[in-house]
């Protein structure tokens, strides 16, 4: 029997990984290419300013300059913390934050949920178009539609009471009607913009599977519990994270045209007070640190919703 020797194990010639990071770039370079200008957009925007923030531990001056600028620390923080009106402002931004989170997150979903039930294309065109076109309108223009129904005078609302024999409300200047006028008027002008991401996840749900519901008997409310809110929930989810970030940001450009001198008690926010504090006192220290505090809660926030979702639902992120 003759026997053969067993030929030596070829070298081992080391590969290159083929989806290392430059092999990547070159493959894709178009799309990196069209991801650049974004790339440059928040280098020079977003990041670069960042270095402004040693603002917040500063007794900033004009005259003095960024560097010259007396260095105070963590003063501006324990003023703005300890100050009598740290409770007021944070209490008014956590209430209306919290109401339109409730309600105006809410919103949306719900108004999609009932156009995607129209089975009149025409109809839900229409509809849609007169939801998401608030959202266009700014502030101002919306406060003056505001004034043209609840004025205490000419409003049409006080109109209507006073013709049904009621007393008449002067609605944007009494403090317990700011926030419902807020959290409304923030729902009227943004439901059906928010409406139009739920309606392309729900275009997406394979339709079979609602076929094979009908066939197995289930009711519209097994179809929309077991089928269609499954089928939304990881935009849901993504969503809620993105608005939880922004608990703190209760709407400046709303609240500063809504709030006046007689509801300021109950619309008075962090951003109106940041705005009177750092460009009406110039005190630019102090309003540089609550933005600040403001951006740290937003990211431990959104932090802590993350591993809550990912604890829940394993396909996010």
């Amino acid at each position: 029997m003759k026997m053969y020797e067993q030929a030596p194990a070829p070298a081992v010639i080391p590969v290159k990984p083929a989806n290392s990071l430059w092999s990547r770039i070159r493959r894709y370079k178009v799309l990196y290419l069209l991801l650049l200008p974004s790339l440059v957009y928040f280098v020079l925007l977003k990041y670069l300013p960042m270095f402004g923030l040693v603002i917040a531990f500063k007794k900033y001056s004009l005259a003095l300059g960024f560097w010259g600028s007396e260095w105070v620390g963590l003063k501006n923080f324990t003023d703005f913390i300890t100050g009598v009106y740290f409770w007021d402002i944070m209490g008014n931004t956590m209430i209306i934050s919290f109401y339109k989170l409730l309600f105006g997150f809410t919103a949306p979903i719900i108004l999609a949920l009932m156009l995607n039930e129209v089975g009149i294309s025409w109809f839900k065109r229409v509809i849609q178009t007169i939801t998401y076109l608030p959202h266009f309108i700014s502030w101002v223009i919306a406060y003056g539609l505001m004034v043209a129904l609840f004025s205490p005078g000419e409003g049409l609302v006080n109109l209507l009471l006073k013709e049904n024999g009621f007393s008449t409300i002067s609605f944007l200047t009494e403090p317990e009607w700011i926030r419902p006028l807020i959290v409304t008027s923030d729902i009227w002008k943004e439901i059906g913009w928010g409406a139009i991401l739920y309606l392309a996840a729900l275009a997406g749900i394979d339709p079979f599977l609602y076929e094979a519901s009908r066939i197995d008997g289930a009711s519209k409310w097994r179809q929309l519990w077991h089928i269609t809110l499954p089928g939304i929930r990881n935009v849901i989810i993504i969503l809620f994270i993105m608005q939880l970030s922004r608990i703190l940001d209760a709407g400046f450009d709303q609240i500063y045209m809504m709030a006046n001198t007689f509801n300021q008690e109950k619309a008075d926010i962090i951003d109106t007070w940041v705005y009177r504090q750092g460009l009406e006192r110039m005190q630019i220290g102090l309003a540089t640190a609550v933005g600040l505090f403001k951006s740290v809660i937003g990211f431990v926030l959104v932090i802590a919703a993350n591993k809550v979702a990912k604890r829940f639902d394993g396909q996010i992120w």
